[in-house]
């Protein structure tokens, strides 16, 4: 295999890769951008969408099969059940402490990731699940490079998903409601828009998305487990600060050059898949050095 062979697969791989963050970290950055809320639950409901995801395709794959077409199917349901998760959660801890200190709801978040955490636990017993699915091994040879259409269908669908909600939020009343509550919550609720239903679909979107991201992610690599969410909410927490916190473009930009990045970091020589770890929390203290505000985040004017 060529060096530009080499390059070709690892943008693949790092597309693959970046598409998972990059689902979760939109979720992350709309939350963030709406209440100011560090969401740390949200890799959780990333993982409780994998096992949503699992759950109904063992249910629908003897009708429908479990190849993309079962796995679709799945992932749509599993979209909405943890999108009304998000909104439950949203109701339940987070809205009765919107008006608390930030640190008050900050811990409320942690204590939603650890019930979410240890009731799946307990449910599966900290044993990995497989989840079956019928891809096949097709794929289109370039070169020697060989990419498989299961490459290429979940890069397609990240794409969709995130175009859709591009298209949400600049094209319909209630994201532009999203987008002005995030400037001025206060001014918005004087104005007559019904903040606490902007606050609900941000969770449902923000929550579905990870659900997406959760199926396919099973799918793909053939397990779910219940600390799956942890690492990967780091990462798309990552990926939202190095592409600005509360920017949606960059939240998209910050997954995918963190799925690259370590794909080619991985290629260095003397440098195993072991330390992408640490070229992603690297790169994350560079952007905060040099663009503290994150690589299209905007500085805000504190308001007296």
């Amino acid at each position: 295999m060529t060096t530009f062979d080499v390059v070709l697969q690892q943008i693949v791989n790092g597309l693959v890769l970046g598409s998972f963050y990059a689902l979760v970290a939109l979720g992350y950055t709309m939350i963030f951008g709406v209440i100011k809320l560090l969401n740390f639950a949200h890799g959780d409901l990333y993982m409780v969408g994998g096992f949503v995801g699992f759950l109904a395709l063992s249910a629908i794959s003897s009708v429908v099969g479990a190849g993309w077409g079962g796995v679709a199917i799945a992932m749509f349901m599993s979209m909405i059940a943890v999108g009304c998760l998000g909104v439950v959660i949203e109701r339940v801890a987070y809205h009765p402490m919107l008006r608390a200190p930030r640190l008050s709801i900050l811990i409320t978040a942690l204590a939603v990731s650890l019930v979410l955490q240890n009731t799946v636990l307990a449910l599966t017993h900290g044993q990995y699940t497989a989840f079956r699915s019928d891809f096949g091994f097709g794929g289109i040879n370039l070169g020697n490079l060989f990419i498989t259409y299961n490459q290429m269908i979940l890069i397609g669908i990240a794409a969709l998903l995130m175009i859709a909600l591009e298209l949400f939020v600049s094209r319909t009343q209630y994201g532009r409601a999203m987008r002005a509550v995030a400037i001025d919550k206060d001014m918005c609720q004087l104005m007559g828009i019904n903040v606490s239903a902007v606050i609900a679909i941000t969770f449902l979107i923000g929550s579905a998305l990870a659900a997406a991201a959760g199926t396919m992610a099973g799918a793909y690599y053939g397990s779910v487990w219940y600390f799956m969410g942890f690492l990967i909410g780091l990462k798309a927490f990552t990926a939202a600060v190095i592409g600005g916190i509360g920017s949606i473009p960059g939240a998209m930009l910050g997954g995918l050059i963190l799925g690259l990045l370590e794909a080619f970091g991985t290629q260095l020589p003397g440098v195993g898949s072991e330390w992408k770890d640490v070229f992603s929390f690297a790169i994350l203290i560079l952007v905060l050095v040099l663009k503290p505000t994150g690589l299209l985040g905007k500085s805000e004017q504190e308001r007296m």
